[in-house]
């Protein structure tokens, strides 16, 4: 006791109204659920709502990498108890330059690309990009779209092309590794291709670092 009475706030957790005759061990909530894993996604910017399945499905596998590689986690897409605490831990990501208007963000190093509004991150997607340093960093614009382009050098289609610098695009591919590994073009995951073709206007600024 202090002055006669009971101290209040000094020791959390601890009913000093009584003997004390244990320790406070607090209770440990329960993990999230899939579902509510998938909503943080969404809600993060890293899943699409259609995301919202209940199950570990491969959408939510592509949303839960894209994740790890912001956050610096080991890339392997697989929801375990302590990335499903690390992403209800987390906040939406910011865009690292202050620009306005309707544009996109290639992240070299994390293999991530932002889809930026009015300063805010709209949605942010796994890619792979040039391998050896192969896309170039700078600042651009989308000047081509072609809902399938043909490569003439490789050989293949390129469906949901968005060219933003010579003949450098982003596209769906049917590999997108966690690390950089196409000739140059920035490859998009299959469920964010035709999102980010639509997002990616005519004249829209692409800024790679």
């Amino acid at each position: 006791r202090i002055e006669g009475g009971v101290p209040v706030g000094l020791f959390p957790g601890y009913d000093l109204g009584r003997p004390v005759s244990a320790p406070y061990v607090p209770e440990k909530p329960a993990p999230p659920t899939v579902r509510e894993t998938q909503q943080l996604l969404v809600d993060l910017g890293f899943m699409a709502p259609t995301g919202l399945t209940g199950s570990l499905d491969a959408q939510t596998s592509t949303a839960v990498l894209g994740f790890e590689k912001y956050a610096g986690l080991p890339r392997d897409g697989v929801l375990t108890d302590e990335v499903a605490e690390a992403i209800a831990r987390s906040t939406r990501p910011q865009p690292s330059l202050r620009k306005p208007g309707h544009r996109i963000e290639v992240h070299l190093g994390q293999q991530l690309a932002f889809l930026i509004d009015a300063n805010r991150v709209t949605r942010l997607v796994h890619i792979s990009s040039g391998a050896f340093g192969k896309t170039p960093q700078g600042s651009f614009h989308v000047y081509r779209k072609e809902r399938y382009s043909w490569s003439v050098p490789f050989k293949v289609w390129l469906p949901w092309a968005s060219y933003f610098t010579g003949g450098v695009a982003f596209h769906e591919f049917g590999s997108v590794p966690t690390y950089a590994a196409s000739h140059g073009c920035v490859r998009v995951n299959h469920y964010d291709a035709p999102m980010l073709y639509a997002f990616a206007t005519f004249g829209t600024p692409v800024d790679v670092f």
